[in-house]
């Protein structure tokens, strides 16, 4: 018998607003019961995990142990300006010149997380 992961938990100040931010930037909707103010909810992603969101009452204060990765299905420079619309800042730029490397963004309440290039992008680097 083995467990599986049920959720990914992130501590936050505001639940519902850094899961809209989380929804809007994986294109995944809330929890149907979610409302603003909740101390709790998640994004129900279309497969593994749910993205689980829970007020705590300290801030964040260092950089995370565990962080996303996202592959866009857009090159990587139109997904990093998409989620810098969406209100996350750029923490580190590790692109580089031959296109490899990845971007290190934060969302809204600090937590970091990579932008890295497509596969659309991979594959036309190693023909």
């Amino acid at each position: 018998m083995v467990a599986v992961v049920q959720n990914v938990a992130v501590d936050c100040a505001d639940a519902y607003g850094l899961a809209r931010f989380w929804g809007e930037a994986l294109g995944a909707p809330l929890h149907p019961e979610s409302r603003p103010g909740d101390a709790e909810t998640a994004v129900i992603l279309p497969e593994g995990p749910m993205l689980y969101f829970n007020r705590v009452p300290e801030p964040k204060t260092v950089k995370n142990r565990l962080h996303l990765c996202l592959r866009p299905e857009t090159s990587r420079e139109e997904e990093v300006g998409r989620l810098l619309g969406l209100g996350a800042t750029l923490v580190a730029d590790r692109r580089e010149p031959d296109g490899s490397g990845w971007a290190v963004l934060a969302d809204p309440e600090g937590n970091e997380f990579c932008v890295l290039r497509s596969e659309a992008e991979r594959a036309a680097a190693s023909s």
